[in-house]
């Protein structure tokens, strides 16, 4: 392993001596399905692009992840354009080389309309990069952290073309969650994880076995929202190619693999720093107001507040109230897949209504905070996305609800689950009316339903994210369903091919 980790290049001419020794580039971008799209260039072709970045075909926001075109036009990309270029333009910000590919040097690109010059409205980072604007606006830079769960296994794409994806051959055996034991069985693919990474500048704060047979969860290090969304997108793919090149092992990131076996999550942690002091928002201050929420906790030092939200700033609470509200009209963004819906079912530990709580894992968004942990580590966890998202659209979905919360001061009206699970705090009449409040905020129970509230004339998701981005992605959510409801699985042909 080659532990090289240069200087962020902040200029053109940094960036040609940074590439003095080289004589190719590595450039990708991202799709609407968190998947890196790009190529290498030869040094020259590549130096004379930053200035005004190149042409690249469009197509790559008019196919989805195996290259099919949509089943419905979309404006970027169609037959009447052509399939006619974009433009890319390398981010220098994220040069890093890439240890396990004889270090070629590796930069990010972000696509922009080729006629009007604006960053396109569909790309992933340009999406994001434009959120946390809005954000800075107000003196605020949002913080993130991301958790990965994936199955690992002994094949390669080649050993599960030939089995035709079917019974995979898991890298270890057996449920066993934090387990000393079974990361020595293969310490090589789980250390290389560790120090592979760190090289191409992906930092992990942790790695463990999570419970199921070749299952590994890892967090990586909490950083600036854009920081987080690249190292999560290179993470995934880091993932699949040190297993593949240097172990025989090939890892998934889908929602559920296994019908009879936990998920995968891609749970991620929010919170807000001032930009001016440094210091977390979220934390509560002395000169915060109390919100008169109607469900108070009764004989609380605060008969107004939600014990869950004592040690919240009034930041917070709106910035929570902003995501409970829009929740429902953003899953596409958080379970962007077919397979994804299939994860979030009851009696597994993934959400299944809009829901929120102190310290609760059970809820979709868990709220961290004193007492349970320091008051700098305050922070949100979505616990609804999977292991399957997009990591930009995820957190800039997040990021916008919570931006809506705190510009329209939005109050949290919806008890936590401690109302619902405890009943000691309120009377049998009022719980059944809590249920069934949560009961009517069921979370979409699969795509085409998430899509159609998503795409909904007055949705939320059109407010804090755009129409145009709205019904381009939408669409090609319709599609990914459409060639599911069309598709005739190995489950009917085993159930009914004899018997009907």
């Amino acid at each position: 392993m080659s532990n090289i980790i240069e200087k962020i290049p902040q200029n053109i001419e940094e960036v040609k001596k940074l590439l003095e020794n080289d004589h190719r580039v590595k450039v990708a971008g991202v799709d609407v399905d968190g998947i890196l799209r790009g190529k290498i260039l030869v040094k020259s072709k590549f130096l004379s692009t930053l200035e005004n970045g190149f042409g690249f075909c469009s197509v790559i926001f008019g196919w989805d992840m195996h290259d099919k075109t949509y089943t419905e036009e979309l404006e970027i990309s169609n037959c009447d354009n052509g399939y006619a270029d974009i433009i890319a333009k390398v981010d220098i910000s994220t040069y890093r080389r890439i240890p396990w590919e004889d270090n070629i040097p590796f930069f990010l690109l972000s696509f922009y309309d080729p006629i009007t010059k604006e960053p396109l409205y569909v790309c992933p980072r340009s999406l994001l990069k434009n959120i946390l604007k809005k954000y800075e606006a107000l003196g605020l830079k949002p913080m993130c952290g991301a958790e990965f769960e994936f199955f690992s296994f002994k094949e390669t794409p080649e050993t599960m073309a030939a089995k035709q994806y079917n019974s995979p051959d898991p890298l270890t055996q057996g449920m066993f969650g934090y387990s000393l034991l079974r990361p020595t069985s293969n310490q090589n693919f789980f250390y290389d994880i560790f120090d592979e990474l760190k090289s191409f500048n992906v930092n992990l704060e942790g790695l463990h076995t999570e419970t199921g047979p070749g299952v590994y969860e890892a967090a990586l290090a909490y950083s600036p929202a854009m920081d987080m969304a690249d190292s999560a997108t290179l993470f995934k793919l880091g993932i699949k190619q040190i297993g593949i090149l240097r172990h025989g092992v090939m890892s998934c990131f889908m929602a559920k693999p296994h019908a009879d076996l936990p998920g995968c999550s891609g749970h991620l942690h929010f919170s807000l720093k001032s930009i001016e002091t440094g210091e977390n928002v979220f934390v509560k201050k002395d000169s915060d107001v109390e919100f008169k929420n109607p469900f108070a906790e009764n004989g609380s030092s605060n008969p107004n507040e939600w014990k869950d939200t004592k040690f919240m700033s009034d930041t917070m609470k709106h910035f929570l109230a902003g995501i409970i509200d829009g929740l429902p009209s953003i899953m596409p963004l958080l379970a962007p897949t077919v397979n994804s819906y299939k994860r979030l079912v009851e009696n597994y530990w993934a959400p299944i209504n809009v829901s929120w709580g102190l310290e609760n894992r059970t809820a979709a968004i868990r709220v961290i905070s004193p007492p349970t942990s320091s008051a700098s580590a305050t922070r949100l966890e979505m616990r609804v996305s999977g292991a399957d998202i997009n990591p930009y659209f995820a957190i800039s979905a997040t990021l916008a609800c919570g931006l809506y919360g705190i510009e329209n001061k939005l109050p949290i009206l919806m008890p936590p689950l401690s109302h619902i699970t405890n009943k000691a705090i309120i009377t049998p009449e009022e719980k059944m009316n809590l249920l069934t409040q949560h009961q009517e905020k069921r979370l979409a129970k699969n795509l085409q339903e998430a899509t159609l509230a998503m795409m909904a004339k007055d949705s939320i998701a059109r407010r804090v994210l755009g129409d145009r981005f709205v019904d381009h992605f939408g669409k090609t959510r319709l599609h990914e369903w459409k060639l599911w409801e069309t598709n005739v699985t190995n489950w009917e042909i085993k159930r009914y091919f004899e018997t009907v």
